[in-house]
């Protein structure tokens, strides 16, 4: 009953981190719907990972949470529990619910996790509190819990024992193979208030609460969404989990390439392979405009949109292959390629319409732990969001492309025209004072702190000011730390290298 949430409450509660129409809400304990929807939850018939019904959250005619919320008494708690266990008796397969008492705006909420189930299909009496009531199989339509008839259930029936790859159980992992770290970690960049009761639970105690473990737990084993999330080197055990950044200088055909790889955590070798192309590879430029005070600032390729095609190739591909996701560079395009292609429902050249629903999505859990550590929006979000920052930053249409067979799937994106490469179709023609680097070094003068850095450049934000100037200069080997043994002292400063003292005299000269 002390047990907490493995995500952050406010945020479920408001829909920041799970689709609303995973979320039920209910003023009061009412058995009959709650029940036809845990099962429809648990039968997960579009793999979006189940959901959740919060009681004692009022809302709207529209759908929309109601705050403060109603909230239940205290002395009903006890009585819900007891008719919880009763009436997920009846549902079939057997099947109950994760179920948290938590405190919103000084108001008790009953939580019931409903992830989707591992023996589907499920079915309950249409209403458990007569005995008399036929079992049926319910699904999710949008926000609304319906019965499946007709070609439903027969689709249903089709998924009976089918359980996503990433929801699966990791025959050749052990629960030793988590890592508790990364667990805590994780919970605490997501705010949850299980992270202060974690230090207390097993890793497998904590591994059922966040439902990556499964099994009894003499054999228990984690899932491997568990593996993928929590071990440092998930590849061990999954291979083909890692994300391969390849340039090609002078082109595909040019007979030149470097390779980078990235391994780890999926959350760690997603943001590693970001940031490589954030520092490496984005560049901005001023195009001057005649009878206009302000510049245009453009960007070759549009961190938003490069961003989003990535995490959706991590969160769509198939972990059954082997085969990584690969970033190809060339000196006017990117391609991201990742393998299989989308699911056989979308046509081919729908792929580059106007809106592209897939009818079942490939990994369930993957996708929930991606959205919770605010790594995607969420569903069917992806591709309006890279046309919306290409259309913004005023570049070409990406294309998004995959073959009859859909054994792949290929992101395209030209280079802004206003980019030019070079004679050996490398790096492309930038105005060099004002990439966030070169900012930082036209402005450091002998040995500069942090703060006194943040206020010459007019920036206000800490982790923004580390992440797009200091980290990609240091790293880029242009600026130094005064006390490198003592990287977060409070007296550390930052000097030029030599290397940076001749970018930042190149920068003025340009001014």
């Amino acid at each position: 009953m002390g047990s907490k949430l493995p995500l952050n409450l406010e945020d479920l509660l408001r829909r920041r981190t799970v689709e609303g129409d995973r979320i039920e809400y209910k003023k009061g304990w009412n058995p009959d719907p709650i029940f036809r929807t845990l099962c429809a939850f648990a039968n997960d018939f579009e793999n979006l990972g189940g959901g959740y019904v919060i009681i004692g959250q009022d809302c709207d005619v529209n759908g929309q949470p109601v705050f403060p919320p109603a909230g239940i008494s205290e002395s009903e708690i006890d009585k819900l529990q007891q008719e919880l266990q009763r009436y997920c008796n009846l549902i079939q397969p057997t099947y109950f619910p994760q179920f948290y008492v938590e405190s919103f705006g000084g108001k008790t909420l009953i939580v019931l996790w409903s992830p989707g189930g591992q023996n589907r299909p499920y079915k309950v009496p249409n209403a458990v509190t007569s005995g008399r009531s036929e079992l049926r199989y319910f699904i999710r339509r949008f926000s609304s819990t319906v019965e499946a008839k007709g070609d439903d259930e027969r689709e249903l029936m089709s998924l009976t024992a089918t359980v996503p790859f990433d929801d699966r159980m990791c025959q050749r992992a052990s629960i030793e193979d988590l890592r508790l770290s990364l667990v805590r970690s994780f919970l605490k960049e997501v705010g949850s208030g299980l992270y202060d009761e974690a230090a207390t639970l097993t890793l497998l105690e904590l591994g059922r609460r966040l439902s990556i473990v499964d099994g009894a737990d003499e054999v228990a084993r984690p899932r491997n969404v568990g593996v993928l999330f929590f071990n440092e080197g998930p590849e061990r055990f999954i291979p083909g989990v890692q994300i391969d950044v390849v340039h090609f200088p002078r082109g595909s055909g040019g007979g030149e390439m470097t390779e980078q790889t990235f391994k780890g955590p999926l959350q760690q070798q997603l943001r590693d392979a970001l940031r490589h192309l954030q520092n490496n590879v984005i560049r901005e430029k001023v195009v001057k405009v005649a009878a206009r005070a302000e510049a245009i600032r453009v960007f070759n390729y549009p961190y938003a949109a490069l961003e989003e095609a990535l995490v959706n190739a991590v969160y769509h591909r198939s972990y059954e292959q082997r085969e990584p996701i690969e970033v190809r560079i060339c000196p006017d395009s990117i391609d991201i390629l990742s393998y299989p292609g989308p699911d056989a429902s979308i046509k081919t050249e729908a792929l580059n319409g106007d809106k592209v629903v897939a009818r079942r999505y490939r990994n369930r859990r993957i996708g929930e732990f991606l959205k919770e550590l605010k790594l995607t929006e969420g569903r069917c979000t992806g591709i309006p969001t890279i046309r919306r920052a290409l259309a913004e930053n005023g570049s070409h249409p990406a294309r998004f492309s995959s073959d009859e067979g859909r054994t792949h799937f290929l992101v395209e994106f030209q280079i802004h025209p206003d980019f030019k490469e070079d004679d050996l179709g490398g790096t492309p023609e930038v105005t060099p004072e004002v990439t966030p680097e070169v900012q930082l070094v036209s402005v450091i003068k002998g040995e500069m702190g942090r703060s006194e850095l943040m206020k010459v450049l007019l920036l206000k934000d800490p982790k923004h000011f580390r992440q797009v100037y200091l980290q990609p200069a240091i790293d880029l080997g242009l600026v130094e730390m005064t006390l490198p043994e003592a990287p977060r002292s409070s007296k550390q400063k930052y000097r030029l290298t030599a290397q940076g003292r001749d970018l930042a005299t190149k920068a003025r000269a340009k001014k």
